[in-house]
């Protein structure tokens, strides 16, 4: 039973990371396409139809560039940092409810890694380790520039998990649990049959979900919050003596965390592999079909939110530093404050 258990696990580990990685690759593709079309230009469209082959391409020129190391005493750090990046990256997707059960063989089957009571802690815990790959691979280049878009990366990430936390606090004062699947089973359906109301997070707390995305924006350092990387003060921001598979590490994760950010949005407040009807469909069609169903629509919504961060990078300009912490130390965090006030008077009204 336990071998059973462990090859279970490990195969759903390799792959949900398999998933994670060639989603990340194809994000890049879907940027640049994305991009082309709001620029009114094609994008790339060399590599196979339609340019479907780009992201391979990039990455066998990512593998078989020069890999540069500039001269640091620091060498050993230099080289730990995007590993450290892209490993607390991946190690995030492992607590992602990414269906309901399924049956397999005549065994029950949770499409989930491992399903642990603290999963939102556990989140919460990798993705800050995620900022010591960026702090010492910046300061490791021995590089003015990559020293202060290090800077610049870890205190607005550090300024924002802030805010991100009490936003979430809210919502697991309505939830009562830190689980992630815990959370998803109680928005089960769309509608809740008790209270005759909506039973996704959003329409219960549509502010923390408000302040949840603009921290998940500049948690991931895309646009208007990617001042670390900002070309015309930084060159390249922390990464800018990376080179070779080094640097693809740097940019895989960055798409990894916004793919991984997309799923909790999804998850925590519009009802994860929860869709209408899905009783109906396990009732009269079948169990499986409908937790496959459930898997297609959470990564329907993850793709939305992924295309959301796209449409945001090529639409809103970017914030001065200055603007950027003071809309998450005077706004975010004051309003999270008061989230959790009037949720807590709400909890109490309803008692």
């Amino acid at each position: 039973m336990e071998l059973t258990f462990f090859i279970e696990k490990f195969a759903i580990i390799l792959v949900v990371f398999g998933i994670t990685m060639l989603i990340a690759l194809y994000s890049t593709f879907a940027e640049r396409k994305v991009a082309g079309y709001m620029q009114d230009r094609i994008g790339p469209n060399r590599a196979g139809y339609g340019g479907i082959l780009q992201p391979l391409s990039d990455g066998v020129k990512m593998f078989t560039k020069e890999d540069f190391i500039p001269n640091t005493p620091n060498k050993f750090l230099f080289i730990v940092g995007p590993w450290l990046f892209i490993v607390t990256a991946l190690m995030s997707s492992a607590v992602i409810p990414w269906g309901d059960t399924i049956n397999f063989f005549g065994t029950n089957v949770i499409l989930q890694a491992t399903d642990i009571n603290v999963a939102i802690l556990f989140v919460f815990g990798v993705v800050s380790i995620g900022v010591y790959g960026i702090m010492i691979g910046g300061w490791a280049s021995n590089n003015k520039y990559s020293l202060m878009g290090a800077v610049r990366a870890s205190s607005q990430m550090i300024s924002y998990e802030v805010a991100m936390g009490l936003s979430i606090i809210a919502v697991l004062m309505m939830t009562g649990t830190l689980s992630l699947r815990a959370i998803t089973l109680q928005q089960h359906g769309f509608w809740d049959g008790a209270n005759h109301w909506l039973s996704w997070n959003i329409f219960k707390q549509p502010l923390a979900f408000l302040i949840f995305l603009i921290c998940a924006f500049a948690e991931t350092n895309r646009t208007p919050f990617d001042l670390p990387e900002c070309e015309s003060e930084l060159v390249g921001g922390y990464h800018t003596e990376y080179s070779s598979m080094k640097l693809g590490f740097f940019l895989f994760a960055e798409y990894i965390n916004m793919f991984i950010s997309s799923a909790i949005i999804s998850i925590v407040f519009f009802g994860g592999f929860n869709y209408p009807g899905m009783d109906w469909v396990a009732n009269n069609i079948g169990g499986n079909i409908s937790t496959l169903l459930g898997v297609g629509v959470l990564f329907a919504k993850v793709f939305f939110f992924i295309f959301f961060y796209m449409w945001v990078r090529w639409t809103v300009p970017r914030f001065r530093y200055d603007q950027l912490m003071k809309l998450g130390w005077k706004i975010l965090i004051p309003l999270a404050i008061v989230n959790i006030a009037i949720t807590g008077a709400v909890i109490l009204l309803r008692m």
